[in-house]
């Protein structure tokens, strides 16, 4: 069994000072197949010219301690020679170089699978449908529909992108990885199609086991903590309208709230409490982006997670609070509950005096509630990468088989991927 893992998207993860949901899976990929004989993987990444190259496995290697270590302590050195190693290996791609070795790979091996473990370019079937014609089964990683199933989040164009992205899963998967039973039950019916529909693999993602546990925050206000990018899915406007109201009521005496994470996009409402509105400086703390020791840290130290998502694939947020120790208010979905099982509380999105008496609740110091919940996240194990991979190797091995067993033209091909229905140029409700 050989191995392609697109690095595509991977290697252009230097230019971010901390990573996202997917950028830490495609560590973990990396670091994974890194692990294994040059003899089973190739390493490759899409070029402009719009097929995929081989890369020199050292330079992944080099590129993936730079980031790690960049990541771990907001080193600057590490992270500009992450950026630089991205870029050399992204313009070997574009130049053309290792695509003949590429080739060579997949004419040598019977059992080649082509993994691509980010949603990069999969809106465009034909490089991929070019792979499978040399070969190779395609298995990707779906992390979630959000795009597909709430357009209402996505920036513009995206749904449709999504949907296309879809549609070559459904054509041209030999296999899919999902992170949640949440997500597979959304994928299911995009996979229609003439022929077998592809077996599915649920691996629920990992949480890397810290170096060192980082000694917990010390703060003289009980705050709490909310992570991932401010966009409207994540809901940063509910808390912030709470935390408006605490401020009137109870000035600096009231708990106070810590953001980590990047701005996102269409924010106008939340980013206009954050920058104008008086009332929440200094109980309000926007931090961006911070390295993994940092924020694991402040996660400790608080008094709970707030995770008001609208729509999750599976909620890596969650997972690395309940790992640090942190108890979790969180939305009530089947993505969260997969992952924190009977220990957070869970609340609807939309219930706002439901998170305002939780959030007042574990702000005081003898919380009943919050002492019960770290009584219940005593028996609470973290996923991890070993158990993931364990799932994955099942599908890759049952893939293989049956593609080196397979003796028919591989198809179908880029032709045969149906162009999605188009969604409404407006929400029916608004019209």
């Amino acid at each position: 069994m050989h191995v392609v893992l697109d690095v595509s998207r991977f290697l252009a993860c230097g230019r971010r000072r901390a990573p996202s949901g997917i950028d830490r899976v495609e560590a973990a990929y990396a670091a994974r197949w890194l692990a294994e004989p040059e003899s089973a993987v190739t390493f490759c990444a899409r070029a402009p010219w719009g097929g995929y190259a081989a890369l020199p496995r050292g330079l992944v290697a080099d590129f993936a301690a730079a980031l790690q270590a960049g990541w771990a302590t907001g080193d600057s050195a590490a992270a500009r020679r992450a950026r630089f190693i991205g870029r050399l290996g992204l313009a070997r791609v574009a130049l053309g170089r290792g695509k003949g070795r590429l080739d060579a790979a997949l004419a040598r091996q019977r059992r080649s699978l082509f993994l691509l473990v980010s949603h990069r370019l999969m809106e465009q079937p034909g490089p991929i449908a070019a792979i499978r014609e040399a070969g190779a089964a395609f298995i990707p990683l779906v992390h979630d529909l959000i795009p597909a199933t709430h357009p209402e989040y996505a920036r513009p164009g995206v749904a449709m992108q999504h949907l296309r992205r879809l549609a070559t899963v459904a054509a041209l998967a030999d296999g899919v990885i999902v992170n949640s039973a949440a997500t597979a039950a959304s994928l299911r019916p995009h996979l229609v199609r003439p022929r077998a529909v592809p077996p599915v693999a649920v691996a629920p993602l990992g949480i890397a086991p810290p170096s060192a546990t980082p000694p917990a925050a010390r703060r003289t206000h009980p705050y709490f903590v909310v992570l991932g990018t401010i966009e409207p899915r994540k809901n940063h406007l509910l808390l912030l309208h709470l935390w408006r109201d605490f401020a009137a009521k109870w000035g600096p005496a009231a708990p106070h709230l810590v953001i980590v994470g990047r701005r996102g996009w269409e924010n106008e409402n939340v980013l206009d409490l954050l920058e104008r509105c008086t009332l929440l400086r200094g109980l309000v703390e926007e931090l961006g982006t911070r390295p993994d020791p940092e924020v694991a840290s402040l996660v400790a130290g608080s008094r709970a997670l707030l995770f008001p998502s609208f729509a999750e694939g599976y909620g890596l947020p969650l997972a690395e609070a309940l790992a640090a120790g942190a108890p979790a208010i969180c939305s009530d979905l089947p993505a969260l509950r997969e992952v924190g099982g009977e220990v957070p509380e869970y609340l609807d999105p939309l219930d706002g005096a439901g998170w305002r008496r939780s959030i007042l609740d574990y702000a005081a110091p003898d919380s009943r509630a919050r002492a019960a919940q770290l009584a219940r996240l005593r028996a609470w194990s973290p996923p991890s990468w070993d158990d993931h991979f364990a799932s994955v190797d099942g599908l890759l091995d049952a893939v293989a088989r049956r593609h080196a067993g397979a003796t028919v033209p591989r198809r179908p091909d880029a032709a045969d991927v149906r162009e999605p229905e188009r969604l409404p140029a407006e929400p029916v409700a608004a019209r």
